[in-house]
């Protein structure tokens, strides 16, 4: 074979499907590969939501070229609604671990304020639970659950179990006579505004309640006093009198918890769950 039927045949190979099935595994430089086949139609049809959904699955794993392959996807407007400000986000993103290409964006736009990507995000964790655990879960099982869903959220998983401690006493049965239930004793109109379905279920009242402090945090910009008058006593509460308000349960609530969280200062979670920093 003629060294130039070698190399087409090396070519044939490499833009082929086979190949993209061969890269598809779980090292971020496989996946990102697969992504530039899906992209530009290497022996494949041209699928840039595919392109993007493994550029992004690499991109939360560090990948630094996905990020900025990410951007150009935005910048170019490729299968996505063209948007610079996203694209900057992961321009930046790249940029700060080192990507040249990425930084000569980030310099030649440097008057674009990034906008954080919502749609690239992490998946939450798969959580098992037991009817027994459903009824009577203890102490640890609930911190093993609070430690993989906290953080998804932004929010220190000690903050959520000092809440669940206030509010149930780690009690998933637990019902107020204000109809607040389960865990993080979530009222009805709560728990429907952040998708919980059954209040009871420990892992999502624990969803649902940790939820509901993800959007007080950002919010009330990190005050934790606040962020904890507000989920006992309403936000509405907490803006009408600019602090924690003059209500004794709300009061002695807030200081209940600060015995167990002395941290008085969050830091802000991003605006949506599960996902990459780039600030």
């Amino acid at each position: 074979m003629s060294w130039l039927l070698r190399l087409f045949a090396v070519i044939l190979f490499f833009s082929s499907p086979l190949f993209a099935a061969e890269v598809a595994d779980d090292h971020p430089s496989g996946i990102r590969k697969m992504a530039m086949v899906y992209e530009h139609g290497r022996g494949v049809k041209k699928n840039y939501r595919k392109a993007y959904e493994l550029y992004c699955k690499a991109a939360l794993m560090s990948d630094v070229e996905s990020a900025y392959h990410l951007g150009f996807i935005y910048f170019n407007g490729r299968g996505v609604s063209r948007n610079l400000s996203i694209a900057l986000y992961w321009f930046r993103l790249a940029a700060k671990a080192g990507d040249p290409y990425a930084r000569r964006m980030v310099i030649k736009f440097k008057d674009i304020k990034p906008t954080k990507d919502s749609r690239c995000r992490r998946p939450e964790p798969e959580l098992t639970i037991t009817a027994e655990q459903h009824a009577n879960p203890n102490r640890q099982i609930v911190k093993s659950w609070v430690e993989k869903i906290a953080p998804n959220y932004g929010i220190d998983p000690e903050l959520v179990m000092a809440v669940i401690q206030a509010e149930s006493a780690f009690n998933p049965g637990a019902l107020s006579n204000k109809n607040a239930q389960g865990l993080m004793q979530l009222i009805p109109a709560t728990a429907e505004r952040f998708g919980v379905k059954d209040t009871f279920n420990p892992i999502q009242n624990i969803k649902g309640g940790t939820a509901y402090l993800h959007w007080l945090m950002r919010h009330f910009n990190g005050n934790v006093e606040w962020v904890l008058a507000a989920y006992n006593a309403g936000e509405g509460a907490v803006e009408r009198y600019k602090g924690v308000p003059p209500y004794r349960e709300t009061q002695n609530y807030v200081k209940t918890i600060l015995k167990k969280y002395p941290n008085k200062t969050h830091p802000i979670p991003g605006e949506n769950p599960q996902q990459m920093d780039a600030s």
